[in-house]
């Protein structure tokens, strides 16, 4: 490009990149048509004389976050950089809730009802929230521990509700109990019952999610030996709410769910948007599990998880995008 070529290419690239000129009216401006304008511009950008640069946050990862919505048919997908190797051994690092946090504060509008299930992820994104709109915020699971209600789930729905200046409904019991006679007794009881009356009001929902093993999954913890053998024996690979999976995103172990204090899975896939907290190569197949169980809509991750499911991706249904349950 000679220097007159030069000076043209560089007025209307800062008309059109800096002033948001449309094409017609910078070709109104030069005297020449829309098409060499536009000839111009893409010269200016093969020529380097104008770089576009796309900026985020240091620690999100948008190339792999827009990759991972893409394959698995995801509303939502954001992707942090995992911690180096060896400095976080947390199952559940907590950048990952404040990431979910800053979500949360983008997709909940005022009105709306915020349902919280028990997981560490939930319990360090409501630690981190610090904006949100007007709502109901519901806790959709009983508690790991009864006695570690106050720093677990009850806190993270006192918390969000506290800063959003709505109401909150906990639950004060654990999430499992000895055998269905008592958890359907515990159902009953008053508050309980007023919490559960939110379920199918809830539109949108926070859950963590838990592979198969000691300290990954919260139910597999509260089992005994020869139970995990049981559901081990049927293929678990995930734990989502005190909800079972296997490695296709199915359903597994449900007689489980009679001794739970949690949301049923159909009412979990009648909430619009379900955004599931979890990440670490440990939890990444249990993810992979529960997209495919067309129960959640969006995902925070981070690097290590999202190469591992976009690794093992195989074209095929998208259940995230869906909704589709696997069973059907």
């Amino acid at each position: 490009m000679g220097p007159a070529e030069l000076v043209q290419a560089a007025a209307m690239a800062r008309r059109f990149y800096l002033e948001g000129k449309s094409k017609i009216q910078i070709a109104e401006e030069f005297g020449v048509s829309r098409f060499k304008v536009a000839r111009v511009l893409e010269t200016a950008l093969e020529r380097d004389l104008v770089r576009i640069e796309i900026r985020v946050p240091a620690e999100l990862d948008a190339e792999r976050s827009d990759a991972l919505r893409a394959r698995y048919g995801l509303r939502h997908a954001v992707v942090v950089e995992s911690p180096p190797e060896g400095e976080d051994a947390s199952p559940d690092p907590e950048n990952l809730g404040e990431v979910a946090a800053d979500l949360l504060g983008e997709l909940v509008a005022e009105g709306d009802v915020l349902g919280l299930a028990w997981g560490r992820s939930t319990i360090h994104m409501a630690a981190a929230l610090d904006r949100l709109p007007p709502c109901t915020v519901v806790q959709l699971t009983g508690v790991y521990d009864a006695g570690t209600a106050e720093r677990g789930s009850v806190e993270a729905v006192r918390r969000a509700a506290q800063v959003s200046g709505g109401e909150a409904h906990p639950i004060y019991a654990p999430m499992l109990l000895p055998d269905p006679a008592t958890a359907a007794a515990l159902r009953n009881q008053t508050g309980i019952a007023r919490a559960f009356e939110y379920f199918d009001k809830v539109t949108v929902a926070a859950v963590s999610i838990g592979s198969w093993e000691p300290g990954i999954s919260t139910v597999h913890d509260m089992l005994t030996d020869e139970e995990r053998a049981h559901y081990a024996s049927l293929g678990v690979a995930a734990e989502m709410s005190a909800h079972l999976f296997d490695s296709a995103g199915r359903r597994v172990g449900r007689d489980l769910g009679e001794r739970c204090i949690t949301v049923e899975a159909d009412r979990l896939r009648r909430i619009p948007e379900v955004v599931a907290i979890a990440g670490g190569r440990r939890k990444a197949a249990a993810i992979g599990a529960v997209l495919r169980s067309g129960l959640v809509t969006s995902l925070v991750t981070d690097t290590m998880a999202a190469d591992f499911l976009l690794a093992e991706f195989t074209p095929g249904p998208r259940p995230a995008l869906d909704r589709a349950d696997p069973d059907d």
